[in-house]
């Protein structure tokens, strides 16, 4: 049987490494959808129930913002986990983006 989309989109994510952040649109190409960038969105606002866990805070939008910072309790968190990781936030952005982003369809 076929992993459902949010299987699929939890597998990608628990690929990215520590200290680097991907994107909802990168992970859409990757699954060869490349329109569905919030679809991915919708399955990483449930990641928090997925098993093993899925590291949500690494997928941000494609210019580097934390939209999704919201599903996290409290939304602070999401920036904490990532400045835990050495990856600069400044007002809800990652800075150095380019640098940091890390790109499925490079690695599978």
């Amino acid at each position: 049987m076929k992993d459902s989309f949010y299987d699929q989109v939890f597998e990608i994510a628990r690929l990215v490494p520590k200290g680097r952040v991907t994107s909802y649109g990168a992970i859409a190409k990757a699954l060869g959808a490349g329109g569905s960038a919030r679809m991915v969105g919708y399955a990483m606002s449930n990641a928090n129930i997925a098993h093993p866990k899925v590291p949500a805070h690494r997928v941000v939008n494609s210019s580097g913002l934390l939209t999704g910072k919201f599903h996290f309790s409290p939304p602070e968190l999401m920036q904490e986990l990532l400045e835990q990781e050495g990856i600069v936030v400044v007002n809800d952005k990652i800075k150095n983006f380019k640098s940091v982003f890390w790109n499925p369809l490079e690695e599978l």
